[in-house]
């Protein structure tokens, strides 16, 4: 191998350039810098999406794991998003076939309506496809009085649920979402409460549907405004939001390749494209992985005066995770298990715990069980095998 040295030489000769070649050599100099900011912007944006909301959260619903945020945790109003929670609660503690009589205090809300007459009555589930669909705000009263038999109650209601979930940086004074000084949530406590909703099959209906008629005589096709629905391919959620002072407020989900994600952009001025970019994120680095399937065989464990001397331990349920492909080898599980148990046995007995870590940081818990019943040995079949063994 030949080693080159250079060594500085020293130049006397003096170098002039006209005025025309400085502005070229200028030019030149400025095209080349900008190409290199953009390669460094390109692979800065490529890792973390570039959006103009004030807080913002991407998750994945099955596991609520965070594959992006900005500003997850600030306070700031929802507007319409309010809705997910009205829906929620209605859900759970209403029938979609109720009728609900409207009451006066339910006719003209300000904001969005779908034109409710006092004394009118419709189904709980044509108000809920005008509550998610149209936004309709007199829905949202329509549903709180039904529900909740008055405002407050209602509203107790959706704080509980709140502080249930998780959602602790939520407070609820109305069910619709205009604004209100004590009237706000987080892009992290909304998409706990979206992922919660969309455990309700109806739920997912109602949110994924862009058109319904509702059974009555008068403004009874209600069209979604979440254009997510129409723009975003695997598009089935969620809820659009606005008002003057919240800014535009866009919760989305859409279902790739088996897997959900949740994007949630507060006081953005490019509310769609937001959540679209932040979903593409999800999608083209995040797969979903099983991590263990229900009924996985980890250990037979001895089994004391039993019919049968061993007892297989398998998992409960199926675990499903969201990683990028090199996180893949950083998890690991630890599983506990007993050294023996004591017949009788029942199958589906929780018998051992199960612990996933991802790089270190647990991200999952959850039981073993005994995959079969074992019924304890008669006092003569216990002589029989103390005097075999």
């Amino acid at each position: 191998m030949s080693i080159i040295h250079l060594k500085k030489q020293n130049i006397s000769a003096s170098i002039n350039f006209t005025e025309k070649e400085v502005l070229l050599l200028k030019h030149i100099f400025l095209v080349f810098l900008s190409i290199a900011l953009l390669v460094v912007n390109t692979v800065v944006c490529g890792e973390k999406p570039a959006i103009s909301a004030q807080s913002a959260i991407l998750i994945d619903r099955n596991s609520k794991r965070i594959l992006f945020s900005y500003q997850p945790h600030i306070k700031l109003p929802m507007a319409s998003t309010t809705k997910i929670m009205t829906a929620l609660i209605a859900l759970e503690n209403g029938n979609i076939n109720d009728l609900v009589t409207i009451k006066k205090n339910s006719v003209g809300i300000e904001g969005s309506s779908i034109y409710l007459a006092e004394g009118e009555t419709l189904t709980l589930e044509d108000l809920l496809y005008g509550l998610m669909l149209r936004s309709g705000n007199d829905s949202a009263m329509a549903i709180a009085n039904h529900i909740g038999n008055d405002l407050e109650s209602f509203v107790e209601l959706m704080n509980g649920k709140a502080r249930e979930i998780g959602a602790i940086n939520t407070n609820f004074v109305n069910p619709h979402g205009l604004y209100a000084d004590n009237h706000y949530t987080t892009a992290y406590d909304l998409a706990l409460i979206t992922a919660e909703a969309l455990e309700i099959e109806k739920f997912q209906e109602i949110v994924s549907t862009k058109t319904w008629r509702a059974n009555r005589n008068k403004n009874n096709i209600f069209y979604n405004k979440n254009k997510t629905l129409w723009e975003y391919p695997g598009g089935d959620g969620v809820k659009t939001g606005y008002t003057i002072m919240s800014g535009r407020c866009l919760v989305t989900s859409a279902t790739k390749n088996n897997i959900q994600l949740i994007a949630v952009v507060l006081n953005a001025s490019n509310w769609f494209n937001d959540c679209y970019k932040l979903m593409d994120y999800g999608f083209e680095n995040f797969k979903n992985y099983v991590i263990y399937e229900e009924g996985k065989f980890f250990k037979n464990i001895p089994v004391i005066n039993g019919e049968k001397e061993i007892i297989p331990a398998i998992a409960k349920r199926t675990f499903l995770y969201p990683l990028k492909e090199e996180e893949l080898e950083k998890v690991k599980l630890n599983i506990k298990l007993p050294n023996y148990l004591e017949a009788p046995i029942n199958k589906g007995d929780e018998i051992g715990d199960i612990t996933v870590y991802l790089d270190g940081q647990i991200i999952h818990k959850d039981r073993i069980i005994a995959k079969e019943n074992i019924d304890q040995l008669s006092i003569i079949k216990r002589i029989i095998r103390r005097f075999r063994d």
